[in-house]
């Protein structure tokens, strides 16, 4: 060997030197991440949900809106859980200036039917005004069914 480092060797060093720091961030993860392994399936309590949904018909820009909701989780039983939660919505439409806020909230259940199937259902509902300037909520509501193996 001549002792001069090829550009081969200069990769396969630079590889392995990425494999170390990868190693030591994922045993980071890992130690960060154990409590939870052992905290059980549910957790209950407060949090906050930041979405947004933006519309696309046609593949043209339409509008978007964007939840800002603080809410809570919790067991119903041992196999259904629950959330609830709140806030201002954002409302973002194409041809407009600006946004306009409205308030929204949703509710949902989900059941373990068994280990591997699961039910979710959710209602949810946004304040808006008709066309005859009454308030009004726009209501929304989903149902499925989530397999998992």
């Amino acid at each position: 060997m001549s002792g001069k480092l090829s550009s081969a060797g200069f990769f396969y060093a630079l590889r392995d030197t990425f494999k170390t720091i990868m190693s030591i961030k994922s045993t980071i993860a890992a130690i960060a991440a154990s409590p939870f392994l052992f905290a059980g399936a549910a957790f209950a309590g407060p949090y906050v949900n930041v979405e947004s949904n933006i519309s696309y018909p046609d593949g043209d820009y339409s509008a978007a809106t964007t939840d800002l909701h603080v809410g809570y989780e919790g067991s119903l039983s041992e196999t259904a859980d629950f959330y609830v939660q709140g806030g201002p919505s954002f409302l973002a439409v194409d041809g407009t200036d600006g946004s306009e806020t409205e308030f929204s909230g949703k509710v949902g259940v989900s059941l373990a039917a068994t280990d591997a199937l699961g039910v979710y259902g959710e209602l949810s509902g946004i304040s808006d005004e008709a066309t005859n300037g009454d308030d009004q909520i726009n209501w929304g509501a989903k149902a499925g069914v989530k397999f998992t193996f």
